[in-house]
């Protein structure tokens, strides 16, 4: 069913170090009745207000979806200005912190309080989705959360030790911190010797590779086979480990790692490739959730 208008909720759920945990809730207007929802994370230097994205939680809504897009509470980032005016936050990141995060709003749905908040009827059942890092997570969330029924990444991390390789690791037991820059708003940012030491300590357990062997739900791995930041034999690794009988890789051809997103983004349509991820993602969902 297709809805022709799609209401915006916002709301911030605490974390376990007492940050905000930012939320946006898209949904059919006027629909009471049980949505199912998609529980959107974001990637690394990413937001959910990022570019493409609001569009694409639109798209979903008007298809019948609850689209909970949350911001992870170390990100560090003015929702205004779309800068890090938070760097001890930053910092201090961790992908465990982030699984933590993931949790805290996934019970937040799970006993109805968004949808209370919101005016919604039930929020149920559950599927998520994450981009890039984000992809890493929602596979390793996926693995842990038994209320996440079905997964979809795109463009996803899947062993962030590979990907960030032996130099990035001595720079941080060198130096204590890594400085990479945010070449969309040209912010020199500073992340922690505990980001690599989180990844050293639990090295199978956040690996996305190790935990999707764990995964028995439906899941979908979309990836662009000209994605210059995470390589498409990501996407490989992935559907390869995957213990699901309901499992797909989606390549798209020529397809970046934003898909032709940009931020900011304000044309009328979306980029011909992230309208593909879009319609594949609606179609997974309407697959496997509802």
């Amino acid at each position: 069913m297709q809805y022709k208008v799609v209401k915006k909720h916002t709301g911030t759920l605490t974390s376990t170090d007492g940050n905000p945990i930012d939320f946006d809730l898209y949904a059919p207007h006027n629909d009471t009745s049980s949505l199912p929802v998609l529980l959107f994370l974001h990637g690394f230097k990413g937001f959910k207000d990022w570019g493409t994205f609001p569009d694409a939680f639109f798209e979903m809504a008007r298809n019948g979806f609850a689209v909970l897009a949350m911001n992870f509470s170390y990100d560090g980032i003015n929702h205004e200005t779309t800068l890090v005016d938070k760097p001890d936050l930053f910092y201090t990141q961790t992908i465990s912190q982030e699984i933590e995060d993931v949790r805290i709003v996934v019970d937040a749905v799970m006993t109805g309080k968004i949808a209370q908040n919101s005016g919604l009827g039930d929020l149920y059942p559950l599927g998520i989705i994450g981009h890039s890092r984000g992809g890493l997570t929602a596979i390793v969330a996926a693995a842990e959360i038994d209320d996440i029924t079905c997964l979809v990444t795109w463009g996803a991390v899947a062993d962030s030790i590979d990907f960030l390789g032996p130099d990035a690791i001595h720079e941080w037991s060198t130096k204590g911190h890594t400085e990479i820059t945010n070449s969309r708003t040209g912010q020199t940012l500073k992340i922690g010797r505990k980001f690599i030491d989180d990844l050293l300590t639990n090295r199978v357990k956040l690996s996305a590779e190790h935990r999707a062997k764990e995964l028995y739900i439906p899941c979908l791995f979309i990836h662009g086979n000209n994605d210059e930041t995470v390589p498409h034999l990501h996407a490989q690794k992935l559907h390869e480990a995957c213990a699901s009988l309901e499992k797909e890789k989606y390549i798209i051809e020529g397809a970046t790692h934003t898909f032709g997103g940009s931020h900011p983004f304000d044309d009328e349509e979306l980029p011909e490739h992230f309208a593909e991820v879009v319609d594949q993602t609606i179609r997974w969902f309407q697959t496997y959730l509802i």
